[in-house]
């Protein structure tokens, strides 16, 4: 499917049928699977032949799901997750352990600061956080000698800051180091960050791809790009052998392309048991095969949101990257000039208490943790999402206590618009 074009490949990449076959990805609803030997098993667990034998490590169903998501983006192996955090995880400790460190940008969802911020420092890794329109200066001066890979969001969540994925990656690759990218809110449908330098890409899929709020999920793709053996020091589980898969150095055995999906399977998967269920990767495929019709509407609805909430005198500010004037505009024109996404943030002229005022007048609009979804959801991220950051913490996350999120979703515009203009007259 390498040669078709996005919009094919949400609807057919991952599985092709044969002669009789389903034609919808059967759903491997099973925890085990049968062989007829043990020698057969054993050539399993030592990765010498590829197959199943136990559905925490993987599964049919989701290496289908896995293989769409890998082709929409233009990698080279994937692997899905039991949610987007898990995604997150895995990639950069599949590669940064204890005494290790890590650069990310300030910007990114709060519950992946705080799982770098809190939980991994706790497991001895060390992050750095720098402002994604750092200068050149300021962004080299964050690296370490022990630095291990760079992270950062195509369009953070809720900041709605673009990074400039060239120049982190040309950073990254200057240090000998991936650059990691999660691209839940802009999708591989508006942009493919491996295009663009990026070496991993990780996904919610619990957001656009899935869609409909029916699943959790996450996903890692490998773009096949980063050369593991080139660092050799600094990736020594890749480069060096696993003595838990007698001898195995994945680098050497699978390639530059499928070492660090194998590793993050076999060891990590296998450890951790952070699995999407089958059940749950069957209905993120349904969502993945009109996920570019979706992002189209979710960022016309958006656009028309941003402007009409840009000319109204209760509001403060707009933030919009799809929206002429917008900070991040040239960016998104560089990254996305098909769209960026559904969800706009904004902020009010009376502050908190007029954005809690706001919310509670809302009546099409459901105040949800969620995000992304078909249905239009709404969200204030300081007393929600971003409620374990102080004031410093927020503002470095370009959050502000007066800040919306306002996930447009693929309703009539005019009827979301309606929505906002009767909640701002009670403000």
């Amino acid at each position: 499917m390498s040669n078709y074009k996005i919009n094919t490949k949400c609807v057919q990449s991952g599985y092709t049928p044969e002669n009789g076959e389903p034609r919808q990805i059967p759903i491997i609803q099973s925890t085990t699977f049968k062989y007829a030997t043990s020698e057969d098993m054993g050539k399993l667990f030592d990765l010498e032949a590829s197959g199943y034998f136990y559905t925490r490590l993987q599964n049919p169903t989701n290496d289908m799901v896995a293989a769409k998501i890998c082709d929409m983006e233009g990698g080279t192996a994937a692997m899905l997750t039991s949610s987007g955090q898990a995604a997150n995880f895995y990639a950069v400790f599949n590669i940064a352990n204890c005494g290790d460190h890590v650069v990310a940008s300030s910007t990114i969802y709060g519950g992946t600061y705080n799982l770098f911020h809190v939980t991994m420092r706790k497991m001895g890794i060390d992050f750095t956080f720098v402002e994604p329109d750092c200068t050149d200066e300021e962004l080299e001066a964050a690296f370490k000698p022990n630095t291990k890979a760079v992270f950062g969001e195509t369009i953070a969540n809720p900041a709605l800051t673009v990074l400039d994925i060239e120049r982190f990656a040309k950073a990254a690759h200057a240090h000998g180091v991936p650059l990691i990218v999660d691209n839940t809110f802009a999708t591989p449908v508006n942009c493919r960050p491996i295009e663009w330098g990026c070496d991993i890409v990780t996904h919610s899929t619990t957001k656009y791809m899935d869609g409909h709020g029916a699943g959790v999920g996450g996903c890692i793709v490998d773009s096949g790009n980063f050369d593991w053996m080139a660092h050799a020091d600094k990736f020594p589980g890749l480069t060096t052998p696993d003595e838990s898969y007698h001898g195995i150095t994945y680098a050497t055995k699978f390639g530059q392309g499928g070492a660090f999906i194998t590793k993050c399977t076999a060891q990590l998967m296998r450890d951790f048991g952070s699995i999407q269920s089958p059940q749950n990767a069957f209905l993120l495929n349904l969502g993945l095969e009109s996920l570019h019709v979706r992002m189209a509407r979710h960022c016309e609805n958006a656009l028309a949101v941003a402007k009409f909430l840009k000319n109204h005198p209760k509001i403060s500010f707009v933030t919009y990257p799809g929206l002429e004037g917008d900070k991040y505009y040239e960016l998104a024109q560089k990254y996305l000039p098909n769209g960026t996404c559904g969800v706009v943030s904004f902020g009010f002229k009376g502050g908190r208490p007029a954005a809690e005022t706001f919310m509670k007048n809302l009546k099409l609009a459901a105040i949800e943790t969620h995000v992304a979804d078909a249905r239009t959801c709404c969200l204030h991220p300081a007393s929600a999402t971003h409620r374990q950051m102080n004031d410093q913490e927020l503002a470095a996350a370009g959050i502000t206590p007066d800040l919306v999120r306002f996930s447009c979703g693929i309703e009539d515009a005019d009827d979301l618009i309606a929505d906002l203009a009767q909640a701002l007259d009670q403000v």
